[in-house]
């Protein structure tokens, strides 16, 4: 039952970046309806759910809008513009700074004609859309169409299988050094691998402090003596007793441990970094956090149902052995959900956007082995319990804190939702505003200056009180300079990007070096460095975000002017080609007219994948060295990517 529960909770509140692989979200249905000389051409938009089209009038200076071009009319005359079905959807983008319009749901657009000759006419003609998300933007994508006699019935069946690449380069862009396609060896590599043991290690941790927490909670820390003595008083070998105790000990380590590879088994690890980053997912984590906290000041309890930990107590009675042992460790589960339920769900969405497949359940390892050290340490020196603290109102202190600890980490959930959307209710200062008032409540509460419902009188502060406050208050002031534009790498990972903030005195930018792909590559070569090819887009909410709050920092800056031959590509620019280059892509010949259009093609030719932002470190040849990296604010998991690729290129 609890694991039921737990997967339930998650299956809501868990949240990830987008993979690298090809995403289709619009597809076309494109036919010619009517019989005689007036005819209509009607494209009909797939759009998956959770996705957009962009209108046709979107302004100059914004996103890509949804056009219709027409290369050849052999007797035929067009009646008119490509009108809508039924009007776009319209919002104000602080972004754009403009009015756009777009589509959710799937949408038709018709063009009126005349054939002059029913019987011998052609119509060819291509259609350039963008789809976007709340979180990433595709880059500008064509989708050609032709009508004729021969052509008729076949363009009147739409195409709507994957995208396949033909592997085998058959022009001369194809056949230019570097180009060759690498999505096998990408596949290949391990994505976790970038950060995998030291995230690991640092999840393990993180779960290791966050039951040690757990431990102090009046939840979990009354049933150790009681728990101790149950063991002790049981059998007449005080032996056995002990190997019970550990026993029970090792069964809560495999109770939390079952709970992290289940959830890793039943939602895959790059689902759970899915949900990890997912804005609605946030937004209920963050109301979830908040119902806790509110919770930890004393305002109600939240308990499991009694009826749970009943059947449990009395399976236990009733079973023998290991069993009873197990099911006393389930027990132990259920009463202390309340105060260790918003730890490990916290703990284990920072391991499902931190780390691999492994992740959950190393967290919940730490988590457990904290939370069943003492147990089994108390049973093999039971004169240690003599020298425990007696359970009184410094529990109720620590419930506190913890309450205060998941409001504030309750912000950093709402920021990701508030940055997917583009609310700007929690931009950098008003989160740093928040942030501040938390923490100096938080160092006034420590010193007895406020008190909530079942606290006891503070007569007086006592040291670890006076040194976690200032602590907390320190932490405060260390803040304010943020107000006007101080980095505070200290909470890079939690706080809103710069570029939210309206008052900014910080100015620290990172400028590419090459925005051409093959000269980038000739200087690598010729310099003998390792190349970072950003691919980006004019477009890209999430490529800014990279920008401002990963590439400011003075390592990754100092690493990509100096160490890194940095090439960006926008996918979406608009500047046009010299000389028109026709590939083939899924068996048709595509033509790319703009230098936009050549970086897509690219990106989805060599590495296969179509999504912004998209980081790739490659040699010299154009091979690979690491794998490839996506959208991800950590400053320190970027920095790890750029060492490992440097590392690779020096073998």
């Amino acid at each position: 039952m609890q694991k039921r529960f737990l997967l339930s909770i998650l299956g809501l509140l868990l949240c990830i970046g987008l993979p690298a692989q090809i995403l289709e979200p619009v597809k076309w249905k494109v036919s010619l309806q009517g019989e005689g000389q007036e005819r209509e051409i009607v494209f009909h938009a797939l759009i998956e759910k959770g996705w957009h089209l962009y209108a046709t009038d979107i302004p100059s200076g914004g996103p890509i809008p949804t056009s219709f071009s027409f290369d050849e009319l052999s007797n035929v005359s067009l009646k008119g513009e490509v009108t809508a079905t039924q009007r776009p959807h319209e919002e104000y983008s602080s972004l754009f700074d403009m009015k756009l319009g777009w589509y959710n749901d799937n949408t038709d657009f018709k063009q009126a004609l005349s054939l002059e000759n029913p019987d011998d006419f052609k119509i060819t003609g291509y259609i350039t859309y963008q789809a976007c998300n709340d979180v990433t933007c595709l880059p500008p994508t064509k989708y050609e169409f032709s009508f004729g006699e021969k052509k008729a019935e076949e363009a009147k069946t739409p195409d709507l299988t994957p995208i396949k690449f033909n592997r085998k380069p058959t022009t001369s862009l194809t056949e230019q050094e570097g180009w060759q396609p690498v999505v096998d060896e990408i596949r290949a590599m391990d994505g976790d691998g970038i950060t995998h043991s030291n995230s690991l290690w640092f999840i393990f941790l993180s779960g290791f402090v966050g039951g040690l927490l757990a431990l102090l909670t009046p939840c979990v820390w009354p049933m150790i003596p009681l728990t101790v003595s149950f063991f002790l008083k049981k059998q007449q070998s005080r032996r056995k007793a002990i190997g019970e105790a550990i026993l029970y000990g090792l069964s809560i380590i495999v109770i939390y441990v079952g709970v992290g590879l289940l959830i890793t088994l039943l939602f895959g690890a790059s689902a759970l970094n899915d949900l990890a980053t997912n804005a609605i997912f946030n937004i209920l984590f963050f109301a979830l956090l908040v119902l806790f906290a509110v919770s930890f000041f004393g305002a109600f309890e939240i308990t499991l149902p009694a009826s749970w930990s009943n059947k449990l107590d009395r399976k236990a009675d009733t079973a023998t052995g290991i069993l009873a042992i197990f099911f006393m460790a389930f027990t132990l589960v259920l009463v202390s959900f309340s105060c260790t339920g918003p730890i490990i769900g916290t703990l284990l969405v920072e391991a499902a956007s931190w780390g691999g497949k492994l992740a959950p359940a190393v967290g919940m390892g730490g988590f457990a082995i904290a939370l069943a050290i003492p147990f089994a340490l108390f049973a093999m020196f039971p004169s240690l319990m003599k020298q425990l603290p007696k359970s009184g109102g410094w529990l109720n202190m620590v419930k506190v804190v913890l309450g205060f600890l998941e409001l504030a980490l309750s912000l950093k959930f709402l920021s990701v939702a508030d940055l997917a959307y583009g609310w700007h209710i929690l931009d950098r200062e008003t989160f740093l505003v928040l942030w501040i008032v938390i923490f100096a409540l938080l160092g006034f509460y420590l010193l007895g200056k406020i008190s909530f419902a079942h606290d006891s009188p503070v007569k007086h502060v006592s040291v670890p009180r006076l040194f976690l406050a200032i602590v907390s208050l320190s932490f405060s002031v260390y803040m304010i300079p943020g107000l006007w534009g101080a980095p505070l790498k200290a909470i890079s990972a939690f706080a809103p990007p710069l570029y939210t903030q309206d008052f900014n005195l910080y100015d620290q930018e990172v400028h590419a070096a090459f925005h051409d792909y093959n000269r980038g590559l000739a200087y690598a070569r010729k310099h003998n460095k390792p190349v970072l090819i950003d691919f980006s887009g004019y477009g890209c909410v999430n490529c800014r975000k990279m920008e401002a709050t990963v590439w400011t920092d003075p390592i990754v800056k100092k690493m990509l002017e100096e160490k890194y031959v940095l090439i960006t590509l926008m996918v979406d620019d608009k500047e046009k080609l010299r000389t028109p280059i026709t590939v083939e892509e899924n068996g048709k010949s595509i033509k790319l007219t703009t230098v936009g259009e050549k970086w897509s093609f690219l990106q989805r030719y060599k590495f296969g994948a179509n999504a912004q932002p998209y980081y790739v470190i490659i040699n010299g040849e154009g091979e690979p060295l690491v794998a490839p990296y996506g959208y991800n604010e950590s400053i320190p998991r970027f920095i790890r990517f750029l060492h490992k690729g440097l590392k690779e290129f020096n073998k």
